[in-house]
């Protein structure tokens, strides 16, 4: 028994028969090619889409003309019935259509070909991967650092080559505008440091001493730790963004095909204005945290202004500020320094300039913490 179907458009048609058994046999009509795929795709998958068949056999007899899209059809028609679990049968295509298939390889475009896993690398060979990278890192580490070296050199000895209006904006950018965020942090810290230490002290009425935990607390140890910590975060991290944009588009390539050199345009003014202005923010985060002190002391603890600043002066020496005063001047140059490193080292896209700034922030941070211990141990040692 067969029923007909058939729909005419301007170059093609086509005509759907069923047989006895179930099996709907399509015959197509006319040209198959860019401009009539798409309504021949559309007209076939809506009689088919809800039909229940055993197969489907398209007969190509009366198909005057099949180019790569008429074929690209058939693939999605046959994909269609075999999915829906029927057999997919061709019949009656004249040498031409036959060739055309053949080019676009029909009888094997929906083969699944099984993808070799690779194996993952052995213990041995990821040991050696990561050393070999480290090995390079430190390669690299080295010259930069010894490029940073000459070139401070340089313009120490010739200071007209120093780029003084970029370093000036550094200088704002680190330390100015990192101002009101280190005085209210450490504000608040030496806030804390009072208030926890007042309770203890004021068992044996040693409210006094606050002033000098305090002030001792933070010129030697947490002052310039803290700075340290946030021109990471700031300063350290837009360095590193700064030169891994430049580096991603070809800037720093453009400087020393100019004649430039890198390290002394872009790293040089950096690391002076660091240094200049780091431990200024240090002496800033030491007299911000004695006010949050005397807040606490003048509020809580019954302290006058007067004797709480005249027992800070007395606990403090010249010494004790020096002391944090040029560790902040280390940790500057050191954040500078990871923080460039890790900028000129960025290769890829918007991506590897992301990951350098995290490792430039984690990198500072744990330089800053393993310096600061070193420093404790001497400090104990030479005292």
């Amino acid at each position: 028994m067969t029923t007909p179907d058939s729909l005419p458009s301007q170059s093609w048609s086509y005509a759907f028969s069923e047989t006895s058994d179930g099996a709907l046999i399509l015959d197509l009509q006319g040209k198959m090619d860019a401009a009539n795929s798409p309504s021949i795709l559309r007209t076939a998958f809506g009689v088919l889409q809800d039909r229940s068949f055993p197969s489907l056999t398209v007969d190509l007899e009366k198909v005057t003309y099949l180019d790569d899209f008429g074929a690209l059809v058939l693939v999605q028609m046959r994909h269609m019935v075999v999915g829906k679990g029927a057999d997919f049968h061709l019949i009656n295509a004249s040498a031409d259509i036959s060739q055309i298939l053949s080019i676009v390889k029909f009888d094997s475009i929906e083969e699944k070909f099984a993808i070799a896993k690779k194996p993952p690398p052995g213990l041995v060979l990821r040991l050696g991967e990561v050393a070999l990278r480290q090995w390079t890192e430190a390669k690299y580490l080295i010259s930069f650092t010894g490029s940073v070296f000459l070139q401070l050199a340089h313009v120490l000895t010739h200071p007209r080559t120093l780029r003084v209006d970029d370093t000036l904006l550094c200088m704002q950018r680190t330390g100015v505008e990192a101002l009101p965020i280190v005085g209210l942090i450490s504000f608040l810290l030496g806030l804390i440091m009072a208030f926890m230490s007042s309770v203890q002290l004021q068992q044996f009425g040693a409210n006094i001493y606050v002033a000098s935990l305090v002030s001792l607390a933070m010129t030697r140890e947490l002052g310039p730790i803290m700075t340290a910590i946030i021109v990471a975060g700031r300063s350290g991290s837009a360095f590193a963004a700064e030169l891994g944009t430049m580096k991603i588009s070809e800037e720093v390539d453009a400087l020393f095909t100019m004649g430039f050199d890198p390290t002394r345009f872009l790293v040089v003014p950096k690391m002076l204005a660091s240094l200049i202005v780091v431990p200024f923010l240090t002496l800033f985060s030491d007299l911000f945290a004695i006010l949050g002190g005397l807040l606490v002391g003048v509020t809580m603890l019954d302290l006058t202004v007067g004797g709480y600043i005249s027992q800070t002066i007395w606990t403090l020496s010249l010494f004790d500020v020096f002391w944090g005063f040029g560790k902040s001047a280390i940790f500057a140059v050191l954040i500078t320094w990871i923080g460039c490193f890790r900028g000129f080292r960025v290769r890829g896209g918007a991506a590897s300039v992301g990951e350098a700034t995290t490792s430039a922030v984690v990198s500072s941070l744990f330089l800053i913490i393993l310096t600061d211990s070193i420093f404790s141990v001497l400090l104990r040692y030479w005292g």
